[in-house]
C-alpha cells in the first residue's frame, strides 16, 4: 500500500488458488479477483466465495483512498488538503470493515489479512496492522509485501531494531521489498528530522547512517551480480 505498490498480479493467481482449492491456501497478494458468478436460485455462495466478494470491496475502497491521497499530496491549499486526506481515511475505514468481514468468512484468506494490516496502518493503528500482518504471515511466513509493510509498521512505532531486522531478512529474500522499505525508511527519517516527535536526535542519527551504509552495501552487492556484458 505506499500507497498500493504492491502485488495485484501475484492476487490474481493466489486467489484463483483459494477459489480452486482453499485448504491448499499458501501466499498472498493485495489485487482484486471476480467471485464466481453462482446463480442464486441454484445455490448459495460459499463462505470463501463471500469471502472474496467482500474483499473485492475492500480493494475498491482502498483504491479510492489511494487516489485521495495521490490528490491531497498535490493540493497546496491546506484546507483543501485536509479534506482530501480526511476523506481518504474514510475510505481506509470502509475498507477495514469490509477486510474484517472476508476474515471472518475465511480465516485462511491471507490476501484479506494483509490489506487489513495495510489499511490500520494508512489510519496510525499500528498495533492493529502489526497483528493483522502476523495473521498473514501464519499462514504465509515467506509473504514478502506482508513482511515489508510490517516494517513500515515498525517505522511508524519508532521500533528501529525491528526495522533493521526485516530489511536484513528481506535484503536474502526479496531484493525489491528490501529496496522498497529503504525508500520507505528515507521518507521516516525526512519526516522525524522535521518533527523527531519525541525521538532521540543521536539515535535518528545512527539510524540515519545505518541507513545510508545499507544502500551503498546493497548497491555494491548489484554491481557484484550485474552481467558484465550488460548494457545500462
Amino acid at each position: 500500500m505506499k500507497n498500493t505498490r504492491a502485488t495485484s498480479a501475484q492476487s490474481v493467481l493466489a486467489i484463483a488458488a483459494l477459489l480452486l482449492a482453499p485448504a491448499a491456501l499458501s501466499a498472498s497478494g493485495s489485487g482484486s479477483m471476480s467471485a464466481p458468478r453462482v446463480n442464486p436460485q441454484q445455490q448459495q455462495l460459499t463462505p470463501e466465495q463471500e469471502a472474496v466478494s467482500l474483499y473485492n470491496d475492500g480493494i475498491s475502497y482502498r483504491d479510492k483512498a489511494a487516489k485521495l491521497e495521490t490528490e491531497a499530496a498535490a493540493e497546496t491549499d491546506t484546507k483543501k488538503r485536509e479534506k482530501l486526506e480526511s476523506k481518504a481515511k474514510d475510505k481506509h475505514e470502509d475498507s477495514i470493515k469490509k477486510f474484517v468481514k472476508a476474515t471472518q468468512m475465511n480465516p485462511n484468506m491471507y490476501p484479506a489479512w494483509g490489506s487489513l494490516g495495510y489499511a490500520y496502518r494508512k489510519i496510525g493503528n499500528y498495533n492493529a496492522s502489526l497483528e493483522a500482518y502476523g495473521k498473514a504471515l501464519q499462514i504465509q511466513p515467506n509473504y514478502t509485501p506482508a513482511i515489508e509493510y510490517r516494517a513500515e509498521a515498525y517505522l511508524g512505532l519508532n521500533q528501529l531494531d525491528q526495522v533493521k531486522s526485516v530489511y536484513m531478512t528481506l535484503l536474502s529474500m526479496d531484493r525489491q521489498r528490501a529496496d522498497e522499505l529503504s525508500a520507505a525508511i528515507d521518507k521516516w527519517l525526512v519526516k522525524r528530522k522535521a518533527d523527531p516527535a519525541g525521538m532521540d536526535p543521536a539515535q535518528l542519527d545512527e539510524f540515519a547512517k545505518w541507513a545510508e551504509q545499507r544502500k551503498i552495501a546493497a548497491s555494491q552487492i548489484s554491481s557484484v551480480l550485474r552481467p558484465k556484458n550488460e548494457r545500462w
